[in-house]
């Protein structure tokens, strides 16, 4: 499976991004999509994940900002309200079986 993500960029606090992550090559039996970040010299934490029955999950500190949404073998992330501790590399995940793969990072930056 190959991972493409894209959407990152500058914002200012306030603002709004929209990530989005295309899945390609041997995509089937996909159980979970998500999406991941890592700030500078924090280690990589959960941003949000949905199964493919469309149940999602949500670090506390995204929740009501954030929204995830999956078409297919796409996921996108939705980021509103944007904070300056939203500043991260983000990572596109996928679960098939007991297989991991990610996607490389796109850079966010939320500042003024």
């Amino acid at each position: 499976v190959q991972l493409q993500a894209s959407g990152g960029g500058l914002v200012q606090p306030g603002g709004s991004l929209r990530l989005s992550c295309a899945a390609s090559g041997s995509i089937f039996s996909i159980n979970v999509m998500g999406w991941y970040r890592q700030a500078p010299g924090k280690q990589r934490e959960l941003v949000a994940t949905i199964t493919n029955g469309g149940r999602t999950n949500y670090a506390d500190s995204v929740k009501g900002r954030f929204t995830i949404s999956r078409d297919n073998a796409k996921v996108y992330l939705q980021m509103n309200s944007l904070k300056p501790e939203d500043t991260a590399d983000y990572y596109c995940n996928v679960k098939q079986g007991a297989m991991n793969y990610w996607g490389k990072g796109t850079q966010v930056t939320v500042s003024s």
